[in-house]
């Protein structure tokens, strides 16, 4: 690192500001971690720039991640498809018209092995958007390591696997709640023990941003979430410095600039007290809230796409200031369809001018000493521990997500926004204001034989594998879920038996149901 830092004028630039007090500042790296989780922050190591990819089928998917890791991409993201999200094979009724739309379709572990195909699993990080079933995607994963020669010490990465919000917001889900959050247990549970360099679970405040909901919400929401998932391990006789240093975060980053970095600073700062006086952490890095942002892919337009690239590179500026570890930016084209090449590369570089060229990494806390910044923690936080309480007066997340709480407060707040953009309260360029036509953009678009080879391709896996092999191995999966069992060796073992995501989520689907959520209008 060097000694000194000097902006465009050659000022020097100190590596953290403070105000003149009588008592000791606040410092970065040091709890509650306001403002920061490690001492140097960017002077010392940029944040993880990973790009969400992933469309059609694994081979397409794997071209796409090679190009963007060429571009200087350096962690991987991957996007799955809603069949692949809630549990359907390729050839299924449900998946119909879906296959390889929104994501990449992984059947089995064939389809995963592709898509890393010459992508060494021990040498790279991988993030999976995938919630219901996360534990049927991670087993793959780790089977593909295993096959490349890495044990699963060696693999790092994050699965999403936060089902609390999909109750919530984003509704990708398959099982009841008391049973996604013992699923989810296991694989902490697992993780610690077999994975530990795995983030088994991000809990999202993302999609409830998405939906509607402030940043005072996000927080709150997301924090009481992540109470919940705790008091689950903890239930299950874990020891919480044994599994909460690798419990992470995942937060959306909107283009309200000051509001968001300070979104930020009170999550790590909440946080930290929570686990230290909720649950008496001893170890810093129990305390530390390490996050993964995305740009919002809410506020970008279809009318005028070009417009959406400075909006992310103001969003993108924020989640720096707010001290993000992982970030990905969205692509002008994404209110249209999956970003082309071209898109995501811009998005990407968008990353990498601000890392590189616009010196806000010089200094470990830019904002210190911002008024403006201290007001809206002090508001934001005030409202994130009145939340906390109502919550935890309702029973926690799981009972208030039963009585459509956060739903009913995601959902009076988004009918605001929308009623000041309609109202012209809330100028929108090109959509509300300056709006003009424009022709549209050359666009990615999925080929439907996609759909038609994933299910040859399925055809031809049940064929060839040892038929007997996959039901013995789907039939003890099955029992231990009846059980209080850890079932993940059980699921990865149904993996390597080449058992398809179908296949396993039916096997649970029998045995824990479906859930039905409660309408709150």
């Amino acid at each position: 690192m060097k000694d000194k830092l000097f902006t465009d004028s050659n000022f020097v630039v100190k590596r953290i500001y403070q105000r003149p007090a009588k008592t000791k500042p606040e410092d970065a790296g040091r709890y509650p971690y306001t403002r920061g989780i490690h001492p140097g922050m960017f002077r010392e190591r940029l944040w993880t720039m990973r790009q969400y990819s992933g469309f059609g089928d694994a081979r397409l998917t794997n071209e796409r991640f090679k190009f963007m890791l060429e571009k200087g991409q350096t962690g991987l993201s991957m996007a799955f498809d809603l069949p692949t999200q809630i549990g359907y094979d390729p050839d299924s009724q449900q998946a119909e018209g879906e296959v390889g739309k929104v994501g990449v379709s992984i059947a089995s572990i064939k389809d995963m092995m592709t898509a890393f195909e010459g992508i060494p699993l021990g040498k790279v990080s991988t993030s999976m958007t995938i919630n219901s079933t996360a534990s049927t995607l991670l087993a793959y994963y780790i089977a593909v390591g295993e096959s490349q020669g890495f044990k699963s010490t060696q693999l790092r990465g994050t699965t999403q696997n936060d089902i609390l919000k999909e109750y919530i917001a984003r509704n990708t889900y398959i099982y009841p709640p008391q049973q996604s959050m013992r699923l989810i247990g296991d694989m902490i549970e697992y993780c610690a023990q077999h994975v530990p360099s795995w983030y088994p679970v991000s809990i999202s405040g993302y999609h409830m941003r998405e939906a509607g909901c402030t940043a005072t919400q996000e927080v709150a929401f997301t924090l009481a979430n992540a109470i919940a998932y705790i008091q689950t391990c903890l239930d299950r006789g874990l020891k919480i410095d044994d599994f909460a240093p690798r419990l992470s975060f995942f937060f959306c980053c909107t283009i309200e600039f000051f509001e968001e970095v300070a979104k930020f600073r009170v999550a790590r700062k909440v946080y930290a007290r929570i686990l230290k006086e909720m649950f008496h952490a001893k170890n810093p890095r129990s305390l530390q809230l390490k996050f993964h942002t995305q740009t919002s892919g809410e506020s970008l337009t279809a009318q005028q796409p070009d417009n959406n690239i400075v909006r992310v590179a103001i969003q993108t500026m924020a989640a720096v200031a707010g001290g993000t570890q992982s970030l990905h930016t969205n692509s002008r084209d994404e209110a249209l369809a999956l970003p082309t090449e071209s898109s995501a590369k811009i998005a990407l570089r968008t990353q990498q001018i601000v890392a590189h060229e616009s010196g806000i990494t010089k200094t470990v806390d830019p904002m210190a000493g911002s008024y403006y910044m201290e007001d809206l923690c002090a508001k934001i936080e005030d409202g994130v521990w009145k939340y906390l309480k109502k919550i935890q007066k309702m029973g926690g997340s799981v009972r208030a997500i039963e009585r459509g709480f956060f739903q009913s407060e995601i959902r009076q707040n988004a009918y605001r926004l929308k009623k000041e953009a309609d109202d012209g309260d809330r100028i929108l360029v090109g959509v509300n204001k300056y709006t003009e036509h424009e022709a549209q953009p050359e666009l990615l678009r999925i080929d439907e034989r996609v759909g038609i080879s994933q299910q040859k391709a399925l055809k031809a896996l049940r064929a060839s594998r040892n038929a007997k092999k996959c039901k013995d191995a789907i039939s003890a999966m099955q029992a231990a879920a009846d059980t209080e069992e850890n079932i993940m060796p059980y699921i990865v073992t149904a993996a390597k038996a080449l058992s398809t995501t179908g296949e396993i989520s039916s096997a649970f689907r029998e045995v824990f149901g479906e859930y039905r959520p409660k309408e709150v209008f």
